[in-house]
């Protein structure tokens, strides 16, 4: 996701449906890194996320700089 409140949206109306939890997360990683990858919309104007192929993923962590800042949890 690339704003909070599709992270806050997330967390908070699916991944606490059927009694899990959600966290939003705010963390930045290296403007080269993503440049590979283009942005997608997904539904509405806040409704943006990069698509890395999971392939990807330890790449993608070693791209973190650094820390990850928890700022929600839900439920609260």
């Amino acid at each position: 996701m690339t704003n909070e409140a599709y992270a806050t949206q997330i967390a908070r109306d699916w991944n606490t449906k059927v009694g899990g939890t959600g966290y939003v997360l705010r963390f930045h990683v290296r403007s080269e890194f993503l440049r590979e990858y283009s942005v997608q919309t997904v539904g509405s104007s806040i409704h943006q996320e990069y698509w890395i192929p999971a392939a990807d993923l330890e790449m993608f962590n070693s791209q973190i700089e650094g820390a990850i800042e928890p700022i929600a949890r839900f439920p609260k």
